[in-house]
């Protein structure tokens, strides 16, 4: 399988994208640059949105617009470039957490995890945001025990939650009853190795860190390892099963599109990297794509 570029114009910290089956675009954010994006008409050309703090993640609304996890809440917009109606209010400390990876769940509830930028500790949490009707509204803490959060999917039968945490290099997952909203059963999912003391970029004898994930239709779980240049495919046991060479050392997060949703999209980084590597992969910071035999889940809608 060949990877190509779907996007150009890079990003610096590109992440959180979903593919719109009603627009046919893509969306994406660039946190660095508090950013969202998307393709425009032609496709090759990018539209961007600057947001008031980093947007950690988004996710389609079925009214219409876009959910928004900023540094300090969660926000709504009706339409591309509308106001902002924030939802809920943060839980954490804005001056040392933001949001991070996050999507909405089966039956159209928010979720959103941080990450606590010191990483001296295990600060970070996973928080559900309820918007349906009848439902109270408000963050619920649902995990903890994270430094960065990451990695969130579910399987296919919506029984099984995944969630990551990048630094610990491990992605765990519980037991979801959906109707409950409860989790239980946790488990180690996948645990990687830590990166060798004194490790570079080029060099060999790491596989980097998991970051976000994403499902396909027959259970496997798709989650790209940060620094490892590759994008790893779990069967639903945890085991590889695939190892797709990246080219770009800090692939992000993937995501499943197209009209047949084959089409698997990826997000890379290129904030903070070194002149060398960036030589090595002109490609970092743009999104990549690349046909694959099973397709993915589709994108989940908030219900607000």
């Amino acid at each position: 399988m060949t990877w190509h570029i779907a996007v150009a114009q890079p990003s610096e910290l590109g992440e959180s994208p979903f593919w719109h089956p009603a627009e046919q675009r893509l969306y994406w954010v660039d946190i660095s640059a508090r950013q969202i994006c998307r393709t425009g008409s032609p496709p090759d050309a990018v539209e961007r949105w600057t947001m008031p703090s980093e947007p950690g993640c988004i996710a389609p609304v079925c009214s219409a617009g876009l959910v928004i996890a900023l540094r300090d809440g969660v926000y709504r917009a009706r339409q591309w470039g509308g106001s902002l109606e924030r939802l809920a209010p943060a839980l954490h400390d804005p001056a040392t957490s933001r949001f991070n990876d996050g999507k909405a769940d089966p039956l159209g509830r928010f979720w959103a995890g941080t990450i606590y930028e010191p990483r001296d500790a295990a600060l970070a949490q996973l928080f559900c945001l309820d918007g349906r009707a009848g439902h109270a509204s408000g963050l619920e803490v649902k995990a903890a025990n994270a430094t960065t959060a990451n990695g969130l999917a579910w399987s296919p039968d919506a029984a099984t939650l995944y969630w990551a945490d990048t630094p610990r290099h491990t992605i765990r997952a519980w037991d979801w009853d959906a109707a409950r909203n409860s989790l239980r059963g946790e488990r180690i999912f996948r645990q990687f190795p830590a990166k060798p003391a004194g490790w570079q970029a080029g060099m060999s004898g790491y596989g980097g860190r998991p970051d976000g994930a994403a499902v396909d239709a027959t259970g496997n779980y798709y989650v790209a390892m940060y620094e490892g240049a590759r994008l790893l495919k779990l069967s639903p046991a945890g085991e590889i099963v695939a190892d797709y060479a990246v080219p770009a050392q800090c692939p992000t997060m993937p995501c499943f599109g197209g009209a047949d949703l084959k089409t698997l999209f990826l997000t890379t980084a290129r904030q903070g990297r070194a002149a060398a590597e960036l030589l090595r992969w002109p490609a970092s910071g743009c999104v990549l794509s690349m046909r694959v035999e099973a397709p993915g889940l589709p994108v989940n809608f908030c219900r607000l």
